[in-house]
């Protein structure tokens, strides 16, 4: 599952978008306007961004360079002008992809997935080296300093999520969709207290280190270096 940030001003396009994203697995954000869309990618990380180029206060190729001055982001154009000196400008910004209105809503969920694949990068083995910690995504096992964790399946998600884009602060509401999605207990609460109890395993194992960082108003990252 992926997070996606959705930025259309046309409401009947963007509700067929995010039915279409969310039935393939993936949380999506909203967004109507170019302001909202940089408070949301602000508050936290998105995996890929979908961005329609006419905009009602800001372009797309605008908002794309502001969006990219934060981190480095999948970006996939939508616009009702197919020319060639646009589609050449989008990919001069840098754009994965260029997607004409209309548009056919499978071939969009597979660009994505595409868009997806190319930022993960190629996957050397099961167990991925991240600084301190080894995490084997097969067997569901995470160790740090050498040591494995004896972690609860919520401290595994919330840490396997965090160890997924080092450094990336996701913030509590997709860490909950991520690691608590369908499950009853909700809230920030939540996500604040098994941060707090994950802590406290690690300390064990090295107490000097603090790699899950809090940052206040926006969400917690985890710093392998």
């Amino acid at each position: 599952m992926a997070d996606i940030l959705l930025v259309e001003d046309e409401i009947a396009i963007a509700d067929t978008v995010v039915y279409a994203l969310e039935a393939d697995g993936h949380a999506v954000r909203h967004c109507l306007d170019g302001d909202s869309a940089l408070r949301a990618a602000a508050a936290g990380a998105f995996d890929v961004a979908i961005l329609d180029v006419g905009l009602p206060d800001i372009s797309g190729f605008a908002l794309c360079a502001e969006l990219r001055r934060a981190r480095p982001l999948p970006v996939i154009f939508l616009t009702a002008q197919a020319g060639e000196a646009e589609r050449v400008l989008g990919f001069d910004l840098g754009a994965d992809d260029y997607i004409a209105k209309p548009f056919s809503l499978r071939e969009l969920v597979a660009r994505v997935r595409v868009a997806l694949r190319r930022a993960a990068g190629p996957v050397a083995g099961d167990t991925v080296s991240s600084g301190a910690f080894e995490h084997d995504r097969v067997g569901l096992r995470i160790r740090y300093f050498g040591q494995p964790l004896e972690l609860t399946r919520y401290e595994y998600g919330l840490l396997a999520a965090l160890l997924a884009r080092p450094g990336a602060v996701l913030s509590r509401a997709q860490l909950m969709d991520r690691v608590w999605a369908g499950a009853a207990e909700s809230g920030d609460r939540t996500v604040d207290t098994h941060v707090k109890t994950l802590r406290a395993k690690l300390r064990i194992i090295h107490p000097a280190a603090d790699p899950l960082r809090t940052h206040r108003g926006l969400g917690y990252s985890v710093d392998v270096g």
